[in-house]
């Protein structure tokens, strides 16, 4: 790195700092810095100011230290780079937030490796985020303890990522699922310690909460929303009504459904999946018809843009993915249905009822799955808690446990 205009031109900054009220403490540690800098310039294999701030704060342990010094070389780095004096406003940022931007470029090479690998595997972009970002701070933690590279992780330093104070366990199963996908992806480079490392991952047990379900008295007051001459609903939200409970479609592919999805000659839906990416098909039936249909030529904005469903208010832009909660919640309001404080109120339960409908009347799973464009055939086991029906033909009988009667008075 060359400083030459920060040997020539640091007096400056220092007269700006004084004349401009910042403290003699902040303008002290900003000169001593500098003066570290210069002095510790050969020798040095500095790429940036980020190698500079670890080399300065290397031997030391304090979170404030650390702190007060990324903000006193972020400074300097604006005015060596750019020439912008601190102003009070602009925050410096050395080191970008995310545990990614604090790894040495040992572990950083590790998630870059993994990132372009998985993108030339087409896995959708939230899913490598997901991963590299697990990852990272798993690294990150073990950069913390001291560790370097892979091969200087012990068992203890992964298990002590996974459990608390206490000595349980404080990730879930997907988290360490999530950090599992990044060390196995990069085979050839470090494979031993990295087959290592999978192997000091612990065992966890996926947890699944109770899932909020329609039941049959909802879903008949919810289907009565969509008989008749039933105008509670405007027609944009009685067609996604419509939508949502006969198909379970995802919010974000009704958001992105263009107006060319709607096949009219062969009665069907076609679109992209917004998650996946797969294909789509679903039958278009008439009470979906004839919603979609009011709804374009009665009540839709005229818009140049291709997208069926549009904000009902001025400039009308389309619909997203998060407003599709909100009409959720009117479709619930309007049927004065799930109006209490723990109600779930969002659109996943339609997607939840169609697969236990399905499930109850015997419908196979595969059916069952490429209808709610299911990539994973693995992806239906979490309906089936919801599936009363056949969890009933489950149950054991208690008759041969004696029961005393208090038991079961109210």
């Amino acid at each position: 790195m060359d400083f030459t205009n920060l040997r020539q031109h640091y007096d400056e900054l220092l007269s700006h700092l004084k004349n401009t009220g910042y403290t003699e403490s902040y303008i002290r540690r900003m000169r001593g810095n500098i003066r570290w800098i210069l002095k510790n310039e050969e020798g040095n294999s500095w790429d940036s100011y980020v190698d500079i701030y670890y080399d300065r704060v290397s031997r030391s342990e304090s979170y404030d230290y650390k702190r007060n010094q990324r903000v006193s070389f972020g400074a300097i780095q604006r005015f060596d780079v750019s020439g912008e004096y601190p102003d009070r406003i602009t925050k410096p940022c050395l080191i970008k937030k995310g545990a990614y931007h604090q790894l040495i470029p040992e572990f950083k090479r590790l998630i870059d490796s993994y990132t372009e690998t998985d993108k030339l595997r087409d896995l959708k972009g939230h899913t490598i985020t997901g991963n590299a970002s697990r990852a990272a701070n798993f690294l990150l933690a073990m950069q913390t303890k001291g560790r370097h590279n892979l091969s200087e992780i012990t068992e203890d330093d992964v298990m002590s990522f996974f459990l608390d104070d206490k000595g349980k366990l404080s990730k879930c199963s997907s988290y360490k699922k999530q950090i599992a996908a990044v060390f196995k992806t990069e085979i050839g480079r470090d494979e031993e310690a990295r087959r290592r490392i999978l192997a000091y991952l612990p065992t966890i047990r996926p947890k699944r909460k109770n899932i909020q379900y329609l039941t049959p008295d909802e879903t008949d007051e919810l289907h009565k929303l969509l008989d008749g001459d039933n105008h509670v609903l405007s027609l944009r939200n009685r067609a996604i009504t419509a939508l949502l409970y006969f198909t379970g479609i995802r919010a974000c592919d009704i958001a992105g459904m263009q107006l060319s999805a709607i096949d009219w000659g062969k009665d069907e839906i076609r679109l992209p999946q917004q998650k996946t990416g797969a294909p789509l098909i679903l039958p278009l039936t008439a009470a979906i018809g004839n919603a979609i249909y009011d709804y374009i030529t009665k009540e839709r904005p005229d818009s140049a843009d291709t997208h069926l469903f549009l904000s009902e208010l001025y400039p009308h832009p389309p619909i997203t993915a998060s407003s599709l909660w909100t009409i959720s919640a009117k479709i619930y309001m309007s049927a004065k249905l799930r109006q209490s404080e723990n109600d779930r109120r969002g659109t996943h339960l339609f997607r939840f009822n169609v697969a236990t409908s399905f499930l109850g009347n015997g419908i196979p799973r595969p059916v069952i799955s490429q209808t709610l464009g299911h990539t994973d055939p693995l992806s239906l086991d979490a309906y089936l808690h919801a599936d009363i029906v056949h969890l009933k033909e489950c149950a054991l009988s208690i008759e041969a446990f004696p029961v005393s009667e208090e038991v079961f008075r109210i």
